[in-house]
C-alpha cells in the first residue's frame, strides 16, 4: 500500500517571544530574546536569576475563566495553542461535525506536567493536612492532562496520548502523529508539546546540576554554539500543529503550511543526561529521517536545531550533523531558535516545530541571536544573529532529550 501524504493545516503557540503564532513568528523574525528576570518567585536565595517567561498571559481571556482553573499551566498554555491551531486550520464546531473524529489523534508532549502545582499543594498539604489539597490536584499535574483536555475540549475520539521523553517528547508528538496519519491510522491530529516549570523546585533541579546559565544579562544567556554560554536558559510555553491526510485537507478546503515527508526517533542508551560522544545517537536519529524521508542529506537546506546552549550539546549536535550531512553539513543553514525562546523542555520541540513550518511557508530562515563569539568546535553555519530570506526544499527540526532520547522530523515545501 501507498504511504499517504501528511500535510500541516493549522499551527498555534504561546512562548517567550508572544503569545500567537503572528505575534511570535514577527518577534522570531526580528530577532527578539524573550530570556528576562524570572517574575513566577523570589530568586533572592536562587543563583539563577534569568528565564525565557510567557508574558501577559490570561487563561481567563485565552482559554475560559471557569475550566482554566482546573488546568494546570502548562495546560493553559497547551489549550490556548490549540484553539489557535484549530481555528486556524478552520475546524468550527460545524467542520469538527462533519468529519470523523474518531480518527483524529491527540498527541501533546509534556517533559514534567504540573510541577508549579506539586510544589503548592505539597505546601498547602503540609500547613493543613494532606487530606485538604486540592481535588484537582492530580488531575491538574498528571503530563498527559494536556493531550486530554484538548481531545475533550474538541470531541476528539481518536489516539490520544502524551509522549515523555524530556526535550524530545515535542518532536516526538508530531512524528508520530505523521506516521500515524501515513500509515492510515488516522486522518488527522493536533500535535505539539506543552511545559511550564519555572519555579523554585525546578529551577533549583537544573541549578543543582549545573545544567542553568548564571548570567545576568538577558543577552548574553541563552547562547547556543557561542564559546561563552554558561548552560541553558529554562523558558516555558506550548507549540502545536494540525496534521492532516493531504486528500482529506484537499477535500474541506484548507491551506497548506508545509509537508511532513520523514521521522526518526531512537535512544543513545549512554547516560540519563549527557549525549553519547560524537554525537552518535543524534546522527543515526537525523540518518532514520533523512531515510524516511527517501531524501538525500543534500536536499535539506535549513536545520532548526535543538541548541541549547550547553557545551556537551552543542558540540555532539555538531558532530551528529557533521555524521549524518557529511561535506553538505558545510552548506547546510542551521540556527537555533533557543537562542530567543529559551529551552522550553517538553515544548520546544512544538514551538520549533511551528517556527520549522513558518520558514518553509514564508521563505525565512531564522537567526541564532547573540551569538559573538563561535565556538571553535562549532564551525558550521549558525546564522550568527541575522536571519536569511532564502527558501529551502526541506528543512528538519530535531530535539534532544535526558535518557537518551533522540528525535527528528523533515518538513517539505508546500508547493500546492
Amino acid at each position: 500500500m501507498d504511504k499517504r501524504r501528511v500535510v500541516i493545516t493549522g499551527l498555534g503557540t504561546v512562548n517567550p517571544t508572544g503569545n500567537t503564532v503572528a505575534e511570535s513568528w514577527a518577534a522570531v523574525k526580528n530577532g527578539v530574546c524573550g530570556v528576562g528576570p524570572i517574575t513566577h518567585y523570589d530568586t533572592a536565595d536562587s543563583k539563577t536569576k534569568l528565564a525565557a517567561e510567557v508574558k501577559d498571559f490570561d487563561p481567563a481571556v485565552r482559554v475560559d475563566k471557569r475550566e482554566s482553573r482546573k488546568m494546570a499551566r502548562f495546560t493553559q498554555f497547551a489549550m490556548a495553542a490549540a484553539i489557535e491551531a484549530m481555528a486556524d486550520a478552520g475546524l468550527t464546531p460545524e467542520a469538527l461535525a462533519a468529519i470523523d473524529c474518531t480518527r483524529f489523534a491527540t498527541i501533546v508532549s509534556a517533559g514534567i506536567g504540573g510541577l508549579p502545582n506539586m510544589e503548592e499543594e505539597h505546601a498547602k498539604g503540609e500547613q493543613k493536612g494532606f487530606d485538604r489539597v486540592s481535588p484537582f490536584f492530580v488531575p491538574m499535574t498528571i503530563a498527559n492532562m494536556a493531550a486530554g483536555q484538548i481531545a475533550i475540549r474538541y470531541g476528539l475520539k481518536g489516539y490520544c496520548y502524551a509522549p515523555v521523553t524530556a526535550c524530545a517528547g515535542g518532536t516526538n508528538a508530531i512524528g508520530d502523529a505523521f506516521h500515524r496519519i501515513r500509515d492510515g491510522y488516522d486522518d488527522m491530529a493536533i500535535a505539539g508539546g506543552a511545559e511550564s516549570c519555572i519555579s523554585p523546585l525546578g529551577v533549583g533541579g537544573f541549578t543543582s546540576m549545573k545544567a542553568l546559565t548564571a548570567a545576568t544579562d538577558p543577552n548574553r544567556a541563552s547562547l547556543p554554539f557561542d564559546a561563552e554560554r554558561g548552560g541553558f536558559v529554562i523558558g516555558e510555553g506550548a507549540g502545536l500543529l494540525v496534521l492532516e491526510e493531504l486528500e482529506h485537507a484537499k477535500a474541506r478546503g484548507a491551506k497548506i503550511y508545509a509537508e511532513v515527508v520523514g521521522y526518526g526517533a531512537n535512544c543513545d542508551a549512554h547516560h540519563i543526561t549527557a549525549p553519547a560522544p560524537g554525537g552518535e545517537g543524534g546522527a543515526a536519529c537525523m540518518q532514520m529521517a533523512l531515510a524516511d524521508a527517501g531524501i538525500a542529506p543534500e536536499a535539506v537546506g535549513y536545520i532548526n536545531a535543538h541548541g541549547t546552549g550547553t557545551h556537551l550539546n552543542d558540540v555532539c549536535e555538531t558532530q551528529a550533523i557533521k555524521t549524518a550531512f557529511g561535506s553538505h553539513a558545510y552548506k547546510l543553514h542551521i540556527s537555533s531558535t533557543k537562542s530567543m525562546t529559551g529551552h522550553l523542555l517538553g515544548a520546544a520541540g512544538g514551538v520549533e516545530g511551528v517556527f520549522t513550518a513558518l520558514a518553509l511557508h514564508e521563505g525565512y530562515l531564522p537567526a541564532t541571536i547573540n551569538l559573538k563569539t563561535p565556538d571553535p568546535e562549532c564551525d558550521l553555519d549558525y546564522l550568527p544573529n541575522e536571519g536569511l530570506n532564502e527558501q529551502v526544499e526541506y528543512a528538519m527540526s530535531d530535539s534532544l532529550g535526558f535518557g537518551g532520547h533522540n528525535a527528528a522530523v523533515i518538513f517539505k515545501r508546500w508547493e500546492g
